[in-house]
């Protein structure tokens, strides 16, 4: 797995792929929250603090004071199915008062009165009654805005949001997006965003990346990646979302083939065997394929990407 991206305060960054790409392992590295062993994880993950030094992450051992004041604090995390993220034997109000006396050190009445506070803000109605309630006594919009309380609880600098929508109906999902867009805005939040629905990047982030195999195989803004993909993977995805008033017309497009064996990657491009352009000599030379300029800011691993004309990329 060869994971490279960079986000700044402020933006939003969609991370894209199908199931099994590599997306949740990449947000639970960020964190170091995978079990070593098996997980080995190498390379470096700079974060920029909140006094301005900035740490690689990788370096730090398990269980370090550092890594535990990252961790929900600075670097916070919004889990895939909130009714499984949340413990079933505490109450709400408790379970996002923890995270701010565990990192601020308060009395802990003192931090139950702020998870009200929060609650409030994330759009729970009643919050302190709601506050005394079990995880399952809430509905699905409910727990997943209790995340998002806990998750902001103590005013991080970068929110990874994991799947933030999966199950909600489209209603909630528009509201809990909105909520973040708020959110984003008054702390000043590095938003990185994983999803498999292209609907919601498009309507979100300001920049994309697309990955396969555990790789960045394509990177860019999503006006770029969205009107002119270079990675012929960007343009299997885009191609087989459904288009509103045309899907009975025609079948829709699928990649062909299935997800290689991460234990057994093709040699040069993982994407080969799927590609309708691949060819032998040059799309399977050993080694990883480097990244190719393909637009202004857009850039993507294929050896087959040719660069955007000129005028295409003055006009982005």
């Amino acid at each position: 797995m060869g994971v490279d991206l960079q986000i700044e305060r402020g933006e939003t960054l969609g991370l894209v792929g199908e199931s099994g790409s590599g997306k949740s392992v990449t947000a639970m590295s960020t964190m170091r929250l995978l079990a070593e062993p098996p997980a080995n994880l190498s390379g470096s993950i700079r974060f920029q603090r909140r006094q301005g030094d900035t740490i690689d992450i990788v370096s730090l051992p398990h269980g370090s004071r550092t890594l535990q004041e990252l961790r929900g604090n600075e670097i916070a995390m919004i889990f895939q199915e909130p009714m499984r993220a949340l413990s079933p034997v505490f109450t709400v109000g408790h379970q996002v008062a923890e995270a701010i006396w565990l990192h601020r050190e308060i009395p802990k009445e003192e931090a139950l009165k702020e998870a009200i506070v929060m609650l409030e803000r994330v759009g729970i109605p009643d919050p302190s009654r709601r506050a005394t309630e079990y995880p399952h006594q809430l509905s699905g919009g409910q727990r997943q805005r209790v995340m998002i309380a806990m998750a902001l609880s103590c005013r991080p600098s970068l929110l990874i949001a994991d799947e933030p929508t999966t199950a909600l109906d489209v209603t909630i999902q528009a509201q809990i997006l909105d909520l973040l867009k708020e959110l984003q805005e008054e702390f000043d939040l590095a938003i990185l965003l994983i999803t498999h629905d292209l609907g919601i990047v498009a309507g979100t982030c300001s920049r994309v990346c697309v990955m396969y195999m555990g790789e960045i195989v394509e990177e860019g803004s999503v006006y770029d990646i969205f009107e002119n993909p270079t990675h012929p993977y960007s343009k299997g995805l885009l191609e087989s979302v459904p288009v509103p008033g045309e899907a009975h017309k025609k079948r829709l497009p699928a990649i062909r083939g299935s997800v290689p064996d991460p234990r057994d990657l093709p040699s040069g491009c993982a994407f080969g065997p799927r590609c309708d352009l691949f060819e032998l000599g040059t799309c399977d030379i050993s080694g990883r394929v480097p990244f190719a300029e393909t637009g202004t800011n857009q850039r993507a691993r294929c050896y087959l990407t040719e660069a955007s004309p000129p005028e295409v990329a003055a006009d982005n």
